[in-house]
């Protein structure tokens, strides 16, 4: 059983009760459906399903149980009409890009991207004859000089990965709208709670729910969100063919990890703000990136569609690649790792990890230097993460 009142629920209710479905034996926690196919009462039952005239699932690549519950639950707190799950977020990023587009068309897109995200842009979008352009997705004017007749589609981060650089999303938005094209958001790295695309005007929003959703480091998995026009008609058909659905088991665990999602965002966001304020006191520190702090270059744009800041740091440390290495290394509690979003601390050298692949150049576009850091603040005392940090600046000054 679901309940409508999920619509007047504020977003810490909506996550521990919303779209939640219950078989006959009134279970409290989620149950795993573990099933491929289902079974239909006779012939005519399985022919009007798979017309379309009665409700009910068919196969579990095209639907689940514990899946729709995921999906339906992520609707009520991003306040989409619909979604559809997928294995990871990758495959949520690249089925909403490719879903809609055609040989000739033509995609915009900031250039400060994860680089799996950059990939599908300028790499794998082009194989298939679909145009693209990258631009500094900082200034408005950059969006509407790349805009070409054939742009169907507008691509973003914001805060981006790792430099934490935030675009601002009505703006491009309205542009899209002017010119009949769609806005993509990968909203991960602010996670729902921080901020909302749909109401800013983006027309799809993906998450990696690898990261906060999880954020317990157990399994994969990603989201596309929508109208269910879009969905309808471009996601559908393409998601039920090319298959890359999610496992019920990593539904059930990302429901699990739903209903702790704001505790933790809370906690780990005031830790980061914290740990931000004491990186731009240090020597050591050539810059520091964070979307709490009023010298962010982009705080005005923060502060209109933002609710708060990150989870995430974003710093230089002196001395290059070798400063950067002498920090991760020295560090007790941090781990040194290329995810994001978990109860443990982790710390990522982009330009050497998830950022390898792109060129120098790239890099650099994108503000990533050889000392650029990324620290995902985790769940852990926050003056136990200090002193932490404190001893391994501390080491890095001794042997500089």
């Amino acid at each position: 059983m679901t309940s409508d009142k999920t619509r007047s629920w504020r977003p810490r209710t909506t996550l521990v009760h919303g779209a939640t479905l219950r078989s006959q034996f009134g279970e409290v926690s989620e149950s795993i459906f573990l099933t491929q196919g289902y079974v239909y009462e006779n012939a005519e039952a399985a022919e009007a399903r798979f017309k379309g005239e009665a409700p009910g699932f068919i196969y579990s690549r095209y639907a689940n149980p514990t899946v729709d519950m995921f999906e339906k639950r992520m609707c009520a707190l991003e306040g989409a009409e619909d979604a559809r799950a997928t294995a990871s977020g990758m495959a949520a990023v690249a089925n909403a890009i490719l879903c809609s587009l055609k040989a000739g068309d033509h995609i915009v897109a900031a250039r400060a991207l994860f680089g799996s995200c950059r990939w599908v842009i300028d790499t794998l979008a082009p194989r298939y004859g679909i145009e693209s352009t990258l631009v500094d997705g900082k200034d408005i004017a950059n969006w509407e000089k790349a805009v070409r007749p054939n742009t169907k589609l507008f691509f973003l981060e914001s805060p981006t990965n790792p430099t934490l650089e935030v675009i601002d999303i009505a703006a491009v938005a309205a542009l899209a709208n002017s010119i009949g094209a769609r806005l993509v958001v990968d909203n991960v790295f602010a996670t729902p709670l921080l901020q909302r695309p749909l109401d800013l005007g983006a027309h799809v929003v993906v998450y990696s729910a690898t990261k906060h959703i999880d954020g317990q480091g157990r399994c994969l998995g990603g989201i596309i969100l929508s109208d269910k026009a879009w969905i309808d008609e471009h996601l559908h058909d393409y998601f039920r063919h090319t298959g890359p659905c999610m496992s019920p088991f990593n539904a059930w665990t990302l429901l699990k990890g739903l209903e702790t999602l704001p505790v933790r965002v809370d906690q780990q966001m005031r830790s980061a703000a914290r740990i931000a304020d004491f990186l731009a006191q240090s020597p050591q520190i050539e810059r520091v990136v964070y979307p709490g702090r009023p010298d962010h270059p982009q705080a005005d744009v923060i502060a209109r569609q933002m609710s708060g800041g990150s989870t995430l740091v974003c710093f230089d440390v002196k001395g290059g690649k070798a400063g950067a290495f002498a920090f991760q290394n020295a560090l007790d509690i941090v781990l040194i790792s290329n995810n994001l979003g978990d109860a443990k601390s982790l710390i990522t050298h982009p330009a050497t990890t998830t950022h390898k692949n792109l060129t120098e150049e790239a890099r650099a576009e994108g503000g990533i230097g050889p000392g650029t850091l990324r620290l995902s603040v985790g769940l852990e005392d926050t003056d136990d993460l200090l002193e932490d940090i404190g001893q391994a600046l501390a080491g890095v000054g001794k042997a500089a």
